[in-house]
C-alpha cells in the first residue's frame, strides 16, 4: 500500500466542496479572434475539504490552464468555477490560498529571509508572526545555512525550497502545488511528500499537479487525468489502480520445494488453467537505499554546502500556537519580582546619598558644598515685528541698535 493510502478519510469529509468546476471550457484565441487553442473542454469536478486531490495529464492537457482558472489569473470562455464557495475574481478568496507556480519566480538580489519577508508582508502579518514563521519555515525547509545568500546564487532545488516556504507562509487552507518536487533531490522530493502527506492529515486541501506519478500515488486520495483538456478518468488510487487480474501472495522465504508443492496445489484447484505467476524477492526501492546513504552521511557529519534534509514541519502549519496571548502575556510581565525593579532604582540613590567618612570627609564636604557656576546669561533678544519672522540666530542687539541711530540722523 502507498504511502498516503488511507490516510485521508472518505472525499473529504462532505460539505461545501473548495473547488467547484462546471462545464469549465478554456478557448485561447489569436489577434482577429480566431479560435487558437482549445485548452479546457466541458471540464467537471470537485476537491472537498481535508482532501488531497490530484491533477494528472501530460504536456499540454491543461493542468496549467485549469490551476490559473482557479486562481482568477484567466477567465472561462463558459462553464462555472467556483473556490470557496465564491468566484476565483474575489480577493478575499486569496488570501485563503497558497500557490507553488511550475517555476518559481523569484528577485535573485534578495536572500531568503527578505523573499520571506516580501510575502508575508503582502499579506500583512504584524512582526512578531513573519519572523517566528520565517524562522521555522526556512529550518523546515533546510536553508538555515543559506539563508543569508541571494537567490541567485541558490541551485534550482534550493530555489524550489524556497519557493515551497513562500507558498506556505500565509498559512493557507487551499493549497496548489504545481509540480512541487521539479529540480529537488530525492531528500527533498521526500521530505514535500512527507510535507502533503502531514498536512492532509492536519486538514489542509492540497492541489498537487505533477508529472513525477510515483510522487501523486504516494499522496493524493483521489485523482483526474486529464488528456487534450479533457477528463479521462477519476477515482480514488485504489479504484484506479487495482489490478484483479492477479494476485499477490507474500511470505518469508521458500524453498524450491515448497513453491512447487504451492504450484501444484493452485494447478489442481483451478483444473490446470492457473499457476505461479513469478517468483521473485522483493527489492528495496532506490529512493530508500538513496536515502539511507544520506542519512549515514549526515550521521557521520560529513560537510555540505548545499540544502540539508531540513527540519520538523512549522508548527503554525499543525495548528500549534506558541505566541502569548495578550492577556497571558501581561500576566508573565506583572509576575516579574518587585526587589529586582527597587533595587535598580534605590541603589543608585542611596549611592549618592550616603555621607562620606573618614578623614578626607571635610575636605570632601566643602567640596560637595561650593556653589555651582551658573549659566551664562543668555543673550536680549528683541521680540520680531508682527508679522515678520523670528531672528534664526543669536544677533549682537548693541550694534542693531547703532546702525538703527545712524539712520535716523538727518543726511
Amino acid at each position: 500500500m502507498a504511502i498516503g493510502q488511507g490516510t485521508f478519510g472518505g472525499s473529504g469529509g462532505g460539505g461545501q466542496p473548495v473547488v467547484l468546476c462546471q462545464n469549465l471550457t478554456k478557448v485561447f484565441k489569436d489577434f482577429w479572434l480566431r479560435s487558437r487553442a482549445r485548452a479546457v473542454e466541458n471540464l467537471s469536478f470537485e476537491i472537498q475539504p481535508r482532501e488531497v486531490f490530484g491533477l494528472l495529464g501530460p504536456n499540454g492537457s491543461g493542468k496549467s490552464t485549469t490551476i490559473k482558472l482557479m486562481l482568477g489569473l484567466l477567465k472561462p470562455t463558459s462553464g462555472r468555477i467556483a473556490v470557496f464557495g465564491k468566484s476565483p475574481f474575489d480577493v478575499a478568496v486569496k488570501r485563503r490560498i497558497g500557490y507553488l507556480p511550475e517555476e518559481s519566480y523569484l528577485y535573485q538580489f534578495l536572500n531568503a529571509r527578505e523573499t520571506l519577508e516580501y510575502y508575508a508582508k503582502l499579506f500583512e502579518l504584524d512582526y512578531r508572526t513573519r519572523q517566528r514563521r520565517i524562522d521555522e519555515l526556512i529550518d523546515m525547509v533546510g536553508l538555515t545555512g543559506a539563508q543569508f545568500r541571494p537567490v541567485r546564487d541558490y541551485s534550482k532545488g534550493m530555489q524550489r525550497r524556497i519557493g515551497i516556504a513562500q507558498a506556505l507562509i500565509n498559512d493557507p487552507d487551499f493549497l496548489i502545488l504545481d509540480e512541487p518536487t521539479t529540480g529537488l533531490d530525492p531528500v527533498g522530493t521526500r521530505q514535500v511528500k512527507d510535507l502533503i502527506i502531514e498536512l492532509g492529515r492536519r486538514g489542509k486541501t492540497i492541489l498537487l499537479s505533477s508529472h513525477l506519478l510515483a510522487d501523486v500515488e504516494d499522496c493524493v486520495h483521489r485523482m483526474i487525468v486529464l488528456y487534450g483538456g479533457q477528463k479521462r478518468e477519476e477515482g480514488t488510487c485504489d479504484s484506479l489502480l487495482e489490478e484483479r487480474e492477479r494476485t499477490t501472495i507474500e511470505s518469508d522465504a521458500l524453498d524450491e520445494e515448497t513453491i512447487s508443492e504451492i504450484d501444484a496445489v493452485i494447478r489442481r484447484r483451478s483444473g490446470g488453467t492457473k499457476s505461479i505467476y513469478k517468483v521473485a524477492r522483493p527489492r528495496q526501492k532506490l529512493e530508500e537505499f538513496f536515502l539511507d546513504i544520506v542519512e549515514r552521511a549526515r550521521q557521520q557529519q560529513a560537510a555540505t554546502s548545499g540544502a540539508t534534509a531540513g527540519g520538523p514541519t512549522a508548527s503554525f502549519l499543525l495548528g500549534e500556537n506558541t505566541e502569548l496571548q495578550g492577556s497571558e502575556l501581561i500576566e508573565t510581565l506583572t509576575k516579574a519580582p518587585a526587589e529586582a525593579v527597587v533595587s535598580n532604582v534605590v541603589k543608585p540613590v542611596e549611592a549618592t546619598a550616603a555621607a562620606p567618612t573618614g578623614p578626607d570627609s571635610d575636605l570632601i564636604g566643602s567640596l560637595t558644598k561650593a556653589e555651582a557656576p551658573k549659566p551664562a546669561a543668555a543673550p536680549v533678544r528683541s521680540a520680531p515685528a508682527a508679522g515678520s519672522a523670528a531672528p534664526a540666530a543669536d544677533v549682537d542687539e548693541d550694534v542693531i541698535s547703532r546702525l538703527m541711530g545712524d539712520s535716523e540722523k538727518p543726511r
